[in-house]
This record gives structure tokens, C-alpha cells and sequence, in this order.
């Protein structure tokens, strides 16, 4: 049976900047053609490394992909129609910021074949968008999903921001309580994580103290819960039926190409590789950076995605992949978590974190590599 990929295209252009963003992005609009044609001839140079798999999702993330046009996202699409087997695509979706989605926008954007929106909301209070740097307010976001409904979709997603600095646990819940409210139908859910090439690294931002962040984590977990959302991965919330089909395949190790500036890839078995995050560099002809990770670095990325999720890692896999000797040792580490009973459960032959102990997973993580 052939194994199932994705496609992801990284769209490295943004209006403004967010305090809190990490990846790879450039405010110089200026060259976005030039970078969507480099694109489209990397997509149809390296169509081969998917050959024998069968296309499932494709993703378009940034960046803001939705500073291009319905046409021009629609023009890498035409590319892959064009070189894969398009039949069994099962969901295609776009990161988009509220300020960019019309009417008009979104029909155009359905027209292309999208079925599915990421809205980067981050918060429904003004006072933390304008504190983010963000370019909506929280009546846009609320008119943009009331929008995309018209146009048709039915599979939207949500990102929410918790941990932010001077904002109350109550405040926190008036945010989560609004997305449950519009009906979406998936939550991404973020703790900040503050790194020093940001704008809140730069500036010494500080975010929420843990016992706030704990507080509000476990509110929004029996919120979601209550609203009939499945907690089904350590930063993601889903109606029955709509969990995301595109992160699915990162976390279950599937093959994946990644296209444009900063993107990654990797071949489904031992071979990963990433473009240079630049735009410069990109179109300058600077080659992806290649690795071949050891069985060792197999273990501990199975280890790490699984866990992430609420099926946690199948021990038979464990066995099948690395042996049994890796299978006992690992049994050995998460023991002592196991028998609190606390962070790290056992049962139907996984081990997986309780949804208290998804909030401390880095540490435990960390140990169970050892």
C-alpha cells in the first residue's frame, strides 16, 4: 500500500510584524513574484522525492500567505495539479490574517479549490492585539469567520494566544468562551513562548507567571472539553471529525515536501532536509541543508511527536521500529511517571500524557530521552 504525503508551501511575506513570531518572514513585499516563480519551478523540480505515495493534504503557512492573491495561491496549486495525482486530496488549507479576508477574497479563495481556513486570531480583546502587534481587532476576526461561512467553508480553525502578559484568567475565558461561540470548528491553542530575535525577545517582554498560565490552561481544556471539543494534541482542539489531517501527517511521521524559503522535508524514513530561511538566499541558489538522522534520532523524534498526541506512543511500534531492548528501556524511564499517576498514563499497550502533564511535557520529555 502507498504511503500518504503532503505538501507544504511556505509563503515568507508579511504586512506587519508580530511580537511573538519566530519564523522565517520578510515585510519586503517587493519580490513576491519572483519568489512564487522560484516556487513553482522548486515544486515541479522535486516532484519525483514524492513519487510512489499517494498526495493527502496540502498546507499553505508563512509567513501570511494571504498577502497573495486567491489566483496566485491558486497558481501553485495549478502546479501540482498539473504533476500529482490531486484525487485523493483530502483537505487544503490557508493560514490567513483576518484583515486580508473579504467577501470577495474568500470566494476567490474557495473558488481555487481551499477547504480549509487557519485564522490567526490570537485573542478576541483589542488590548492584546494591539499589544501582539497585530493587524485586526476582534470584531474583524468575528465578521471574518461570519464571512467564510458565506463563502462556503466549513472546516475553519482558530488560533488563540494564552500566557500573555497583564491578562487576567477571567479576560483569558471571555476569549475562549468567543471562539466556542462562533461555532469553529478547531482550536490551536499557544502558550507564548517569548525567543530573543522577536520583537517581545528584544524588547524584555515578559509573559504570564506559571501559576497563571496553569490557571488558564486548565480553564480552557474544560471549556473546550464541555463544548464538545477533543483535546487530541498537546496545542490542538477539534469537533468530532475535524481534527487537522495536515499536522496529523507530521506527527505520524508520513513523508512531506516542503517548498520556499525555510521550509522543510523529509522522505518518510531517515532523510530530513530544509531550504535556506532567506528570501535572498532562496533565490539566490544557496542548496537545502541535508541530514540523515541514526536510528537514536528516530527514537527520540518518534518519542517526542507521539507523545504529543492523545494516542501516545504504541509500544508494538516501538518494537517493530527499534526493537525490544529500546522498547524495555523506554517502558524503564516513563515508569516512575507512570506510577504517579499523575502526568504519564498507560493503557491498550501506549503510553501517553495525562492532560495535566501535556502542560509540563518539555520536562518529562526531556527525561524520557535519557
Amino acid at each position: 500500500m502507498s504511503k500518504h504525503s503532503s505538501v507544504y508551501f511556505h509563503i515568507p511575506f508579511c504586512k506587519r510584524l508580530c511580537g511573538y513570531c519566530d519564523f522565517p518572514k520578510t515585510m519586503s513585499l517587493g519580490r513576491k513574484d519572483e519568489v512564487l516563480a522560484a516556487m513553482r519551478e522548486e515544486l515541479s523540480a522535486r516532484a519525483a522525492e514524492l513519487e510512489g505515495t499517494v498526495l493527502k493534504t496540502i498546507y499553505f503557512g508563512g509567513g501570511t500567505p494571504t498577502v497573495c492573491s486567491p489566483e496566485e495561491l491558486g497558481s501553485l496549486l495549478g502546479v501540482i495539479r498539473a504533476l500529482f495525482d490531486t484525487s485523493q486530496v483530502e483537505e487544503i488549507t490557508v493560514e490567513a490574517n483576518p484583515d486580508d479576508l473579504s467577501d470577495e477574497y474568500l470566494c476567490r479563495l474557495a473558488k481555487e479549490g481551499v477547504n480549509r481556513l487557519s485564522v490567526g486570531v490570537q485573542s478576541f480583546r483589542n488590548e492584546d492585539l494591539k499589544m501582539m502587534n497585530r493587524r485586526h481587532d476582534a470584531e474583524g476576526a468575528v465578521r471574518v469567520v461570519e464571512a467564510a461561512r458565506r463563502a462556503g467553508f466549513e472546516n475553519i480553525s482558530i488560533d488563540l494566544i494564552y500566557g500573555l502578559p497583564d491578562v487576567s484568567v477571567e479576560e483569558w475565558t471571555e476569549s475562549v468562551k468567543k471562539a466556542i461561540e462562533l461555532g469553529v470548528e478547531h482550536i490551536s491553542t499557544y502558550c507564548l513562548t517569548i525567543e530573543e530575535n522577536t520583537l517581545f525577545g528584544k524588547r524584555g517582554v515578559k509573559g504570564a507567571d506559571e501559576d497563571v498560565v496553569e490557571s488558564e490552561y486548565e480553564v480552557m481544556c474544560r471549556l473546550l472539553s464541555e463544548a464538545g471539543y477533543e483535546h487530541y494534541e498537546i496545542s490542538n482542539f477539534a469537533l468530532p471529525g475535524y481534527r487537522s489531517r495536515h499536522n496529523g501527517a507530521y506527527w505520524k511521521g508520513t513523508p512531506y515536501l516542503g517548498i520556499g524559503p525555510g521550509a522543510h522535508s523529509y522522505d518518510g524514513s531517515n532523510r530530513r532536509s530544509w531550504n535556506p530561511p532567506t528570501v535572498g538566499s532562496y533565490l539566490g541558489g544557496a542548496g537545502a541543508e541535508k541530514e540523515s538522522l541514526s536510528q537514536e534520532e528516530l527514537f527520540d523524534e518518534c518519542v517526542m511527536v507521539r507523545l504529543r498526541t492523545c494516542e501516545g506512543v504504541d509500544l508494538k511500534e516501538v518494537e517493530e521500529r527499534f526493537g525490544a531492548d529500546r522498547k524495555e528501556h523506554f517502558l524503564r524511564l516513563a515508569e516512575r511517571f507512570i506510577s504517579e499517576g499523575v502526568l504519564v498514563r498507560r493503557e491498550d499497550g501506549r503510553i501517553a500524557f495525562t492532560e495535566h502533564g501535556w502542560l509540563v511535557s518539555d520536562a518529562v520529555i526531556e527525561e524520557l530521552f535519557c
